[in-house]
């Protein structure tokens, strides 16, 4: 696909309207704009890299099926979150049916190793110091119950502002902006032991 059919489909309605009309150069477009941020949204809800692989081709499968419900109401991106959330939500159920738990950085190269700067790889013990942390907040953020931990991964990873979570998620900006304070109050929490250690170190 080249850079011109990009740039000819720049106008949201227009991408729309040829997605409606089963246009496969407008659904590698889409693909092209949206699997980055549908796949960070899915691995902050559920820490799981290839599940989010998983979810990333059931959002775009869902979307390709029905697009034609889309009305347009709200912002193309939107309707993608909101497929995203839902997708996620829904993941813990299938966890529990595979009996299984398997968490792993969400950057790696090809050989399956993390990927590092060059300074940090001379210094392993800073490297294994900042993994550490990592790994502490994400086991944090796992134990917030899912629809906070969703607010909290659209605000602070995505971006996006009250109004645009709300309506991703159907909800009052007021039940947005509760859930991301007692997200942040106690991710907050359980990570000031971990860092007052640090400091005393």
């Amino acid at each position: 696909m080249s850079d011109e059919v990009d740039k000819h489909l720049g106008d949201e309605s227009t991408l729309v309207s040829l997605l409606k009309q089963g246009q496969e150069d407008a659904f590698r477009v889409l693909v092209r704009r949206y699997e980055t941020r549908v796949f960070s949204i899915a691995y902050g809800i559920t820490l799981d890299r290839e599940e989010s692989l998983d979810i990333v081709q059931e959002v775009f499968l869902k979307v390709y099926q029905n697009i034609h419900t889309f009305r347009e109401e709200s912002r193309l991106s939107t309707w993608l979150h909101r497929i995203t959330v839902n997708l996620c939500l829904n993941w813990k159920k299938r966890w529990k049916r595979r009996f299984r738990w398997h968490h792993q950085p969400l950057e790696r190269d090809q050989s399956g190793n993390d990927l590092k700067s060059g300074t940090e790889a001379h210094y392993p013990d800073a490297l294994y110091e900042k993994k550490e942390f990592q790994k502490i907040f994400w086991d944090r953020l796992n134990e917030l119950p899912e629809k906070t931990r969703a607010v909290f991964v659209l605000k602070e990873v995505e971006g996006l502002s009250y109004d645009e979570i709300a309506k991703t998620l159907g909800v009052r900006t007021g039940t947005v902006s509760s859930r991301l304070f007692y997200a942040r109050k106690r991710l907050k929490e359980s990570l000031k032991q971990y860092l007052e250690e640090g400091k005393n170190s």
